[in-house]
């Protein structure tokens, strides 16, 4: 994932391509209020200018300020180097050209939603049957479904640079980006954290064991070399009874009283055969 995604920023955005079947929807129900007045051609090209060119004309000379929610924008001296680099991006002629086409695709499709748009008449019907209301709600719905697609578009054609080409880009100059882009709202500081808190994850260093450590220590080493009658032996291992000092001499003491009982009885017996 290239560094530059965790902006919220460029999500925000892109997410705001999921309203453009909305104010398509909206078009269609301007088309079907009243009963056309002029040519369709006409009433079709005059829908279609007024709501592409307005946009168009912004992202060819003042691109849309990205880092912006609706009533409120970052002040440009907030910005980061990464987002003065992404502002450098959407000023790129590959954002141009995309937005030259964004509307050639987006009148075929007025086009065709204002062949079917007979069908929605009974939906619509609690509304006044002027044909000069309906065209002006089609003209402001066909503007916002092209701010709507043009703008995400133009940060998906920012989002598929490279992380090379991105970090070899320059930061846009900070002077000169109020008079560069289209900035709507209120200045704030900060509206929006960062996906990614800017944190080095510290790496875990593994120290192999060390002969030394490896070796049990002299009073946990069984006999034998054979693991399994080591095993055995720690399994079988009783403790042993030591005497101490004084019960060894106690059993000397036994011992000579009964040396000396030994002696009395054979002297009494040689007394007695004499």
């Amino acid at each position: 994932m290239r560094s530059f995604w965790f902006d919220p920023y460029l999500w925000i955005h892109l997410a705001g391509l999921a309203a453009l079947p909305i104010f398509l929807e909206i078009c269609l129900v301007g088309f079907a209020i009243g009963d056309p007045l002029l040519p369709v051609w006409l009433e079709v090209l005059l829908v279609g200018v007024v709501g592409a060119a307005p946009v168009l004309w912004m992202q060819w000379q003042r691109p849309f300020y990205i880092f912006s929610v609706m009533a409120v924008a970052v002040k440009p001296e907030q910005l980061t180097d990464d987002q003065r680099r992404l502002l450098v991006l959407f000023k790129s002629q590959r954002n141009r050209v995309l937005a030259a086409v964004v509307p050639v695709f987006l009148v075929f499709l007025l086009w065709k939603i204002y062949a079917i748009a007979p069908i929605a008449a009974p939906g619509v019907s609690f509304l006044p049957k002027w044909r000069f209301f309906g065209l002006l709600l089609a003209a402001g719905a066909f503007l916002g479904s092209n701010l709507f697609m043009q703008v995400p578009i133009s940060v998906a054609s920012v989002m598929l640079t490279t992380e090379s080409a991105f970090a070899a880009t320059p930061p846009y100059p900070l002077e000169s980006i109020r008079r560069s882009f289209t900035l709507v709202g209120l200045r704030v500081n900060r509206f929006l954290p960062p996906l990614r808190p800017d944190v080095k994850l510290a790496l875990v260093e593994t120290v192999p064991l060390t002969a030394t450590q490896a070796t049990p220590p002299p009073s946990q080493a069984s006999p034998g070399n054979d693991p399994l009658a080591s095993d055995l032996w720690v399994e079988s291992e009783t403790p042993v009874v030591t005497a101490s000092a004084t019960d060894s001499d106690a059993v000397t003491s036994v011992a000579s009283d009964e040396a000396t009982g030994s002696n009395a009885d054979k002297l009494a017996s040689e007394q007695i055969d004499s």
